[in-house]
């Protein structure tokens, strides 16, 4: 799958980025259930040149390095601030390829 194939609640099968962008991670919580992590907004770019809005929660904040090329399998997007992005989420993978 490449990021212009991409559309709004679409589940991601699986897609190949280079992490081209990363931004400071934040602090979120949960009003309604009281859940709180971290989540830092990057930019993935695919082979084709194509780029896109990755979020990396949690852990995988520190695990994924800038120019780090990476796998998300069985993730979402969602459109976040009018803007495009996909995540791996509760139940997908995100994996760092060599």
């Amino acid at each position: 799958m490449m990021a212009k194939d991409l559309k709004d609640k679409m589940k991601v099968d699986e897609i190949v980025l280079t992490i081209i962008e990363k931004k400071e991670p934040r602090e979120w919580s949960s009003k309604w259930s009281g859940a709180a992590g971290r989540v830092c907004d990057a930019t993935g770019q695919d082979d084709n040149g194509d780029t896109i809005s990755v979020s990396l929660w949690n852990d995988d904040i520190e695990k994924v390095a800038l120019n780090a090329k990476i796998r998300i399998t069985n993730g979402w997007t969602t459109s976040y601030k009018n803007k495009l992005q996909v995540s791996a989420g509760k139940f997908g993978k995100l994996e760092l390829v060599e």
